[in-house]
């Protein structure tokens, strides 16, 4: 399975970015969740959104309280999830990894995608 990650680069305070993220070599049926985590320096990986499906279109979302209200998640198509970022703070710096979970038990991840927030 390959995950890859698009999207990141730098903003400034109040900007909005837009991640996302495209598996390959995988059957859409055994995927039960894609979404984001990320890791700021010095820090341990965190999660920032969930989309698990549930039966309907939607499907379930999850988000850390942090980005609750700033941070969207949707799905693309069966295989592609996108993470839309708006008013960004500096301490929403880091290295963002898409996250998929199969309906298997296993758990996949992206390289990582650079994500900063200056001015």
């Amino acid at each position: 399975v390959q995950l890859v990650e698009s999207g990141g680069g730098l903003v400034q305070p109040g900007g909005s970015l837009r991640l996302s993220c495209t598996a390959s070599g995988i059957i859409s049926g055994i995927i039960n969740t894609m979404g984001w985590y990320r890791q700021a320096p010095g820090k341990q990986r965190e999660l920032v959104a969930l989309l698990t499906k549930d039966g309907t279109r939607g499907g379930t979302t999850n988000y850390a309280d942090s980005v609750r209200g700033r941070f969207t998640i949707s799905r693309d198509h069966a295989k592609k999830v996108s993470l839309q970022m708006n008013s960004l703070k500096p301490e929403d710096t880091a290295v963002y990894y898409c996250y998929l979970h199969r309906t298997t038990g296993s758990d996949d991840w992206g390289q990582g995608t650079q994500v900063t927030v200056s001015s």
